[in-house]
């Protein structure tokens, strides 16, 4: 016999965020559903078998107990119903019974014994920093984060926690993004340095939990798994092994030419000379880098564009070809008014950097080999 009754606000934000650990299919039904577990308090969990998603609920339990109930489902209903109390019962049967003002409803549940265990997180080393400081980190570096399947351990992301800072690295074969941040709101450090490669789908989802704030977010990494614990919420995701790229001896930063762009202007300007490419019809920007000013240009059957972005320094007539989506990335991501981008030869990588402060990131793409004829 389960027993409580909860907010309805409370239940469906603790819905939405646990399902998303949720698997879409399975061959074991449980693992579509969500495990409901009522003692003190109300804990709600979505578990895929990769990334485990786990949020306590305020609400007043009158029985304690166990059940899995279809997340689709569940969500929908609690998302339908009125906004108050929401009442919750669930008899020896697994017959599930939520009601809330008028509307009632009357639902099968499953056994949680067929629920597996969300995998215990051994505390060996732990950090823990600002929750927005962890949000941005993730979106100016999770874009580069590989989709090949093929080197399983790029699909994630590399956090290295040393010197009192955090590094975060990501790389896909074209371009690598880096970002750091001073741990100096480091409310604690446990176990000295250490180093770890978070899948990318799981930082998607830490993103996604983590607000706006300076409240704390904990990461703590055990021998094969990661927990991040978020206010209520904790999510759990299994280590990438492998060996990650030496991203450092990848980087190369003894560049000849040095341009300062506006962030903006350059994006505007690779935004309109990519109007004539497409999926079907794929081309290189061209990029002439001229004495404070670089000429873009595309061709493809579509036609043809060029535009020219004012920047400052001598690119020594240096043409490079990249490819636009990687490049208009690099920028869009880059949290700077101005970059330096730093470049050597037609087929060395460029470099970006922030102009002002410290380098607290760092893109590196790299160049489309262009055909001289045309």
């Amino acid at each position: 016999m389960i027993k409580f009754s909860c907010e309805k606000v409370f239940l469906q934000n603790a819905i939405a965020v646990t399902s998303r650990a949720v698997a879409q299919k399975s061959s074991i039904p449980a693992l579509e559903g969500l495990l409901i577990h009522a003692d003190q308090q109300l804990t709600i969990s979505g578990y895929n078998m990769q990334t485990g998603i786990r949020t306590n609920v305020f609400a007043n339990v009158v029985e304690g107990g166990d059940i899995v109930l279809n997340a689709r489902l569940f969500g929908d209903i609690i998302r339908r119903m009125p906004d108050d109390m929401i009442t919750f019962t669930a008899d020896e049967k697994m017959m599930v019974h939520v009601s809330c003002g008028d509307a009632d409803f009357d639902i099968l549940g499953l056994s949680a014994a067929d629920y597996p265990d969300l995998p215990e997180v051994e505390d060996e080393y732990a950090v823990s920093m600002q929750q927005k400081v962890l949000r941005s980190m993730i979106e100016e570096v999770a874009f580069a984060v590989s989709t090949n399947e093929s080197r399983p351990v790029h699909t994630g992301a590399l956090f290295e926690i040393a010197d009192m800072s955090l590094s975060m690295v990501a790389v896909d074969g074209f371009r690598l993004a880096f970002r750091r941040e001073k741990l100096e709101k480091l409310e604690k450090l446990e176990g000295g340095a250490f180093s770890f490669v978070c899948p990318g789908s799981a930082l998607s989802e830490v993103k996604s939990i983590c607000g706006d704030t300076e409240d704390l977010v904990t990461v703590t990494l055990g021998k094969r798994h990661i927990l991040f614990e978020i206010g209520d919420t904790q999510l759990i995701c299994r280590r990438l092994e492998g060996e990650f790229l030496d991203y450092k001896n990848a980087i190369p930063r003894k560049n000849p030419i040095q341009i300062v762009a506006e962030t903006k202007a350059l994006i505007e300007s690779i935004d309109r000379v990519s109007v004539v490419i497409s999926d079907k019809l794929k081309s290189p920007v061209r990029c002439l880098f001229d004495h404070d000013k670089v000429m873009l240009s595309a061709k493809t059957g579509n036609g043809e564009a060029k535009d020219v972005c004012r920047v400052s320094g001598d690119g020594d007539k240096l043409e490079i070809g990249f490819n636009n989506r990687y490049l208009m990335e690099a920028l869009r991501y880059a949290p700077a008014d101005k970059v330096k981008i730093e470049l050597n030869t037609g087929v060395s990588p460029a470099i970006i950097v922030p102009v002002e402060g410290e380098e607290n990131f760092l893109y590196m793409v790299l160049p489309v080999r262009l055909k001289s004829a045309e």
